[in-house]
């Protein structure tokens, strides 16, 4: 097949970044007086939205206090900076080198649970930015995955059909929110620590270099 487009989640996908997240809201909770354990927080963080996010925590600790997302967002931001001590050796090297190879195919998307100012800095440290086409991040569509808004609003934006593009996805929720938008989906199975549903998935692999980009999607 010959996609129309490529739709990229961000985190766990290009960037190594999801346990670091963990581990800076237990850290954050903590000096809230809320504790708990990466562990046991991790399946509410891997595969889902910011927004989604920051439900589940004071869904979970109504102890906190209760503010916006995006007031939440920036007193976390420095908890995860300070864990996030070597930037370069969370980039996913095999995710962006077919990054870099399917570009030159179709427009390439990402469409990320994170807000888009974090999306932008992650493509940047890829080394990516100039090659997407555009970004979408939490706040810019509705629903969060496993919802399909953010795979459906790209590919209008883009004006394709939804079922000729790729997803590329590494968790449950974006799995499913890439077959409920119809596209097809190749699954990324790296993540040990908190086990995927990859149930639908046209390919699926465990690093995207695996992948022969020419034989499956053409030159």
């Amino acid at each position: 097949m010959k996609p129309a487009a490529f739709l990229f989640d961000l985190d766990g996908t290009l960037i190594d970044s999801e346990m670091l997240w963990t581990r800076a809201i237990v850290d954050w909770l903590s000096d809230r007086g809320q504790h708990t354990t990466p562990e046991v927080l991790a399946p509410l963080v891997f595969g889902h939205s910011w927004l989604d996010i920051h439900a589940a925590i004071h869904s979970e600790y109504p102890g906190l206090e209760r503010t916006t997302a995006v007031a939440d967002a920036g007193t976390l931001r420095p908890y995860y900076l300070r864990l996030a001590t070597d930037p370069a050796r969370m980039v996913v090297q095999g995710s962006v080198a077919f990054f870099k190879k399917v570009a030159h195919l179709a427009p390439c998307v990402i469409v990320s649970g994170s807000p888009h100012d974090d999306v932008m800095a992650a493509a940047d440290l890829c080394g990516i930015a100039h090659l997407v086409k555009f970004v979408l991040g939490a706040e810019e569509y509705g629903r969060g995955k496993p919802a399909p808004d953010g795979f459906l609003q790209a590919a209008s934006m883009l004006d394709v059909d939804a079922s000729e593009c790729v997803v590329v996805e590494d968790s449950t929720a974006g799995v499913a929110a890439g077959r409920a938008a119809g596209m097809r989906v190749i699954g990324l199975d790296r993540n040990s620590v908190v086990p995927q549903n990859f149930s639908g998935c046209e390919w699926l692999v465990h690093d995207l270099s695996e992948i022969d980009v020419a034989a499956v999607f053409g030159e």
